[in-house]
């Protein structure tokens, strides 16, 4: 089992305790925000089976990506799920209008390599949404201390903090469209104390707004060096133009791809 696999799984076990379900709950309600209105003919959930992501966008053609073994997976029909790795995703480029990443480059022992295959894949104008642990927040200040068991199956040090992942956006012609923070709560292990410390959620966005356990960004992928058509000798303009062509066939061949098992 490889270390990716490894804390894939002790995470998705976290994430059915009552602090757990609170990330989930929270995440859920953002990304069904973000991607009811996210449109095309491919969407792809990396990671984390267990939960349907995708269950409010409209685009038909739905897979789930995983590098656990089909022992430890339940598979589906919609949206299907399918194996592979996760650093080399078994798509052409160009082909998806939607990725999410829910804390998979935290569990990644080379996340930048992710982000660059989701990069290939996305059409233009495309969308990346990825959501992972804050370590700048009262939960990553409790699963950093000293002496005490982590609070989150994820070390400091692997997790991708806000900054970071901008930063990385900007080499990969990304643009941030919008960002969500959450679960303000101090780590608490059960419902009953979680739901005391309630009204920090509340006036976490106002008072803290960068101090969320979680976030969410949300991305859209745009041509590198594009300029106005207008702006461009004639000679350079059908160039750019044959540049920008998907480096795909036909959207038919993408929709069998969907419909294929992958080892």
């Amino acid at each position: 089992m490889t270390q990716t696999n490894s804390q894939i799984l002790n995470l998705t076990q976290w994430l059915n305790s009552d602090p757990g379900q609170t990330v989930i709950s929270w995440e859920t309600e953002k990304l069904d925000q973000i991607v009811a209105n996210a449109f095309g003919f491919n969407a792809l959930q990396i990671g984390l089976p267990a939960w349907d992501l995708l269950r409010n966008n409209r685009i038909r053609s739905k897979v789930i990506l995983t590098d656990e073994s089909e022992k430890n997976v339940t598979s589906t029909d919609q949206p299907k799920i399918i194996h592979g790795r996760l650093d080399q995703l078994p798509f052409p480029s160009c082909s998806l209008d939607l990725v999410i990443l829910p804390h998979i480059l935290e569990c990644s022992q080379d996340p930048h390599q992710i982000l660059r295959e989701v990069e290939r894949v996305l059409v233009y104008e495309g969308r990346v949404v990825i959501s992972g642990f804050n370590p700048r927040s009262l939960w990553g200040l409790r699963n950093g201390m000293p002496f005490l068991n982590p609070w989150v199956p994820i070390s400091n040090r692997n997790m991708v903090s806000v900054r970071r992942l901008k930063d990385w956006f900007k080499l990969l012609s990304l643009d941030i469209d919008r960002g969500h923070f959450g679960c303000y709560t101090p780590a608490c292990k059960t419902e009953k104390w979680l739901n005391r410390w309630d009204f920090m959620n509340q006036a976490g966005d106002r008072w803290w707004p960068v101090a969320g356990g979680v976030y969410l960004l949300s991305a859209k992928k745009r041509a590198r060096g594009m300029h106005l058509v207008g702006q461009l000798p004639k000679r350079k303009r059908r160039r750019s133009l044959a540049n920008r062509r998907p480096a795909i066939t036909s959207q038919r061949d993408i929709t069998q791809l969907f419909n294929t098992e992958h080892g």
